[in-house]
């Protein structure tokens, strides 16, 4: 990475220490980019070679994560609802253990975004950065608040192979296989609703991208980083935060 961890990896590996480092710094440059809905949204990140998860602790504002404060535990095991929030669970662990291919999950209750989510079509063909999720997101109908675990099959169900999913009336997900990649797409995910409730606010007819270009520009987003997708502007990112807010990777 741009950064060295500083986090005191004595008690455990590389892999859990790098984790922690760049699973804090995506909680903070989601609190800079406005993502947050006081302690209640989350984003978790697989430790490389184990089934275990780490996630924020129940309680913590995203601009208050860091490293060591990250809340490791088993996919397939249920934190107590005091350190991890019950619905963070749920979504969570459902992805994690359907999905071996996801390195990280990402939720996120913006207004845009649920705004979207709202919206019976859904995210439109309408700007270049919801192209990038054009034929490559899912829709899981709103079904409470995500306590019980009977919802984990349709979540995983909706999801499918894609790496995002609006959930309706709720709010946004990615999961990809790196944190970077993950964040990436939340941003342009999260950019993309923006966009669309911006252009219907002024009551103008809406002007959609032609169908051959649709597909086209989903396939060129997939292949323009090559295998190192969202990594560029995560090495930036990252480099920003280790100059302002140096404390998450405590």
């Amino acid at each position: 990475m741009a950064t060295a961890a500083r986090f005191d990896a004595t008690s455990t590996d590389q892999a859990e220490h790098q984790t922690r480092h760049d699973l804090a710094a995506c909680y903070r440059l989601a609190a800079k980019f406005g993502m947050t809905d006081t302690i209640y949204t989350h984003i978790s990140a697989r430790i490389p070679g184990t089934e275990d998860i780490l996630i924020n602790r129940f309680g913590d504002q995203f601009h208050e994560v860091t490293a060591s404060r990250l809340v490791r535990f088993p996919i397939h095991a249920t934190p107590s609802a005091r350190e991890v929030n019950p619905a963070g669970t749920v979504i969570h662990t459902a992805i994690h253990a359907a999905r071996h291919d996801v390195g990280c999950v990402m939720h996120t209750h913006t207004v845009a975004g649920i705004a979207v989510a709202c919206q019976a079509d859904g995210l439109l063909p309408i700007s270049q950065h919801a192209l990038q999720f054009y034929n490559r997101i899912g829709y899981h109908d709103y079904e409470g608040i995500a306590l019980l675990d009977e919802e984990k099959p349709r979540l995983v169900r909706d999801l499918g192979n894609h790496g995002a999913l609006v959930l309706r009336n709720h709010g946004l997900l990615t999961a990809y296989a790196t944190i970077a990649e993950t964040f990436s797409a939340m941003i342009n995910l999260e950019r993309a609703c923006q966009i669309q409730i911006a252009a219907m606010s002024g009551g103008a007819r809406l002007y959609p991208v032609a169908e051959p270009v649709r597909e086209l520009t989903a396939s060129q987003c997939e292949n323009f980083g090559g295998q190192d997708t969202g990594l560029p502007e995560w090495i930036a990112l990252v480099r920003d935060l280790t100059r302002t807010d140096p404390d998450f990777a405590d």
